[in-house]
């Protein structure tokens, strides 16, 4: 199946439509998995085991992706308290981020669970405040925890979401804005069919490893060797991807 992203990287494209398929297959996905960060049996049951973790118990503040199978995790961070930022869909704003607490949505009568199913969209934009707010890096707080959502991952720690390359793109800004540390854990809840041999997922200079893989069924350490990038790599952005982030081109005009 080819995708808006198809073409960049053949040996992931494959893996991705494998994994895609032995999803649907196995009946582990719920709803067409194709093309998507897949939503998978399960995925509450991950949440609520990553919400035993430390790591989880400890952050204050979580960034996590706006895709279906993280719905549970979006929905624990804002019932325990804790500041989430979700990006923009294809980080299409200028202010890129949603920041979403319990607090804010009490106060404006929305519920958690209305919250955690929105995606940010340009209709937050235009009417400026629907589930969260707007922000730009200069206004968000360092973040303690990130939850990527990955199509295949490995126990060494690669991962692979559709493609895009967008949650890369956004942990490299956090870093560059000093909102994402060297040792910040970056999680990623999935079902053990997208689990797959470290050699199947090799890591790119710009790509940002998996430190905790976290299923219905188990929680993996990857303890992994993957160097983490020092923020933007201009050589290995796309054409596409200036033209498209504002935020991007601001950057690169700074620079």
């Amino acid at each position: 199946m080819q995708t808006d992203w198809t073409g960049y990287h053949r040996e992931k494209d494959k893996l991705r439509a494998e994994i895609w398929s032995l999803l649907k297959h196995q009946a582990a996905s719920i709803g067409d998995p194709f093309g998507h960060i897949p939503n998978f049996v399960g995925a509450q049951l991950a949440a609520e085991r990553l919400a035993t973790l430390p790591i989880w118990q400890q952050a204050k503040t979580i960034k996590c992706n706006p895709d279906s199978p993280q719905i549970p995790v979006r929905m624990r961070a804002l019932q325990d308290g804790k500041r989430l930022y979700i990006a923009v869909p294809r980080l299409t704003e200028h202010r890129c981020f949603v920041e979403l607490t319990a607090e804010d949505l009490q106060r404006q009568n929305i519920s958690i669970a209305e919250s955690a199913l929105a995606k940010p969209s340009k209709r937050i934009a235009k009417k400026a405040v629907t589930c969260g707010r707007l922000v730009s890096f200069e206004e968000m707080q360092p973040i303690d925890l990130v939850i990527v959502g990955c199509v295949a991952a490995a126990p060494g720690g690669g991962r692979t979401g559709k493609g895009a390359g967008f949650a890369d793109l956004e942990l490299a800004m956090l870093q560059e804005f000093g909102l994402v540390e060297i040792d910040t854990p970056i999680v990623t809840t999935v079902h053990p069919l997208q689990i797959v041999e470290d050699l199947r997922l090799p890591m790119q200079a710009h790509d940002w490893a998996l430190n905790w893989i976290v299923t219905a069924q188990e929680v993996i350490e990857t303890n992994t060797n993957y160097r983490r990038p020092s923020g933007l790599n201009w050589d290995s952005l796309r054409s596409e991807q200036l033209e498209q982030i504002p935020i991007l081109r601001k950057l690169r005009e700074q620079d």
